[in-house]
């Protein structure tokens, strides 16, 4: 078995924070990660045109800033590129291919005993330490919903994790699923490439753009989250008009309330809007009912409607149910979601958990210094 003072679950960039901040504070830890690389989600399974959504300052990781030569709004591959450096900078070395199936506290040696298995042996290796993070990420397991006729649908069908570019769709018409910032920019790549989308929006959609995401983040210092959801509103007001006439519908709370109470994100667009006005994407203001003789895609509302194509960008499930449901205290930790409970990062017996409360890299990032900081005290 080996063992070290901490072991860490996930090499995304949560567990490469929490990595970093446990070695500035000279903490030795093991890091447990079930893909060949670090921050798989970024190197495997995004989008192509993808760019951070926040200003390069907001997203850095603890102790290292981006590069001045990096633009405000980092794109994909360069942030890959600051990721690998990272890596390099704090010499982390993950144990890449192990994932986790078990991990169990003993009273007895005081001490969490995480099994995991070797996807390149096919064994199950033992690790021990003293404190156990889960870094595993909010994006774990890839979320597609149930749908009456799904299995016979005869055209391309993927997750948004499969999806690169709008090379393949030509002039098809495809149905995006999932009006999140995502779904979005995946609606408009498809539409820059030619192909004809049309995607779902079911429930109130707040619209801000790069420049009103980034005076909002300096204005949070200064004014409540109430008077600031108020600006917010008037001023995608303002900027984006009535898209109710376009099928969507209009927030009545504003996009820090909806953030806080329904961990819905606002959507940062990047041209989406003219292409709703324009006609190039069509929005379907339904929930799909059935598919049915191959390619007809039918709604609640009554429509019918043929693509050739579905992308799902319904978001994801945590894996940490999997193999930490049943340690006691697990639930007054995370929620039945596998999300961080309001103002809860430390549960029993040294378990923590790092970039599980959805407040993105800033939430993580801060949940990396206070673990590190409460572990090297416990020393």
């Amino acid at each position: 078995m080996q063992e070290s003072a901490v072991i860490i679950v996930g090499g995304g960039t949560s567990g490469l924070a929490a990595a970093a901040c446990l070695s500035k504070k000279s903490v030795p830890y093991i890091l447990l990660e079930r893909e060949e690389c670090v921050a798989s989600l970024w190197r495997k399974y995004t989008y192509d045109r993808l760019h951070l959504h926040l200003r390069k300052q907001v997203c850095e990781l603890p102790f290292l800033p981006f590069p001045p030569s990096y633009p405000n709004y980092v794109p994909r591959e360069q942030f890959i590129q600051y990721l690998d450096h990272y890596v390099q900078h704090f010499n982390i070395q993950p144990l890449y291919h192990r994932a986790v199936e078990s991990a169990q506290y003993e009273e007895g040696i005081q001490k969490w005993i995480v099994q995991a298995r070797n996807w390149r042996s096919g064994e199950v290796e033992d690790y021990g330490a003293r404190f156990l993070v889960v870094a595993s990420g909010e994006t774990a397991e890839p979320r597609v919903p149930q749908v009456e006729g799904l299995e016979g649908f005869k055209g391309k069908l993927l997750h948004s994790t499969a999806y690169k570019n709008g090379k393949d769709f030509g002039d098809e018409n495809v149905l995006v699923v999932g009006s999140g910032n995502s779904g979005m920019e995946i609606a408009l790549d498809l539409s820059n490439y030619g192909a004809k989308p049309s995607i779902v929006v079911r429930s109130p959609v707040q619209f801000l753009s790069r420049e009103m995401m980034h005076y909002a983040s300096v204005l949070y210092k200064y004014l409540s989250p109430k008077i600031l959801d108020i600006l917010m509103m008037i001023g995608s007001r303002v900027v984006y008009g009535d898209l109710t006439k376009y099928g969507i519908p209009f927030p009545t709370e504003g996009p820090f309330a909806m953030k806080m109470k329904y961990r819905k994100f606002p959507i940062i667009d990047l041209g989406t809007v003219n292409k709703i006005k324009s006609g190039e994407i069509q929005v379907v203001s339904a929930e799909i009912e059935k598919i049915r003789s191959g390619n007809q895609v039918v709604f609640k509302n009554g429509k019918s409607l043929p693509f050739e194509s579905i992308i799902f960008c319904t978001g994801f499930t945590r894996s940490t149910q999997k193999w930490l449901k049943s340690i006691q205290g697990y639930d007054e930790l995370l929620n039945e979601d596998g999300f961080a409970k309001p103002r809860q990062r430390k549960g029993k017996n040294g378990l923590y958990c790092v970039g599980l409360a959805q407040l993105g890299f800033f939430g993580a990032n801060l949940d990396a210094h206070n673990v590190a900081n409460d572990i090297a005290s416990l020393m």
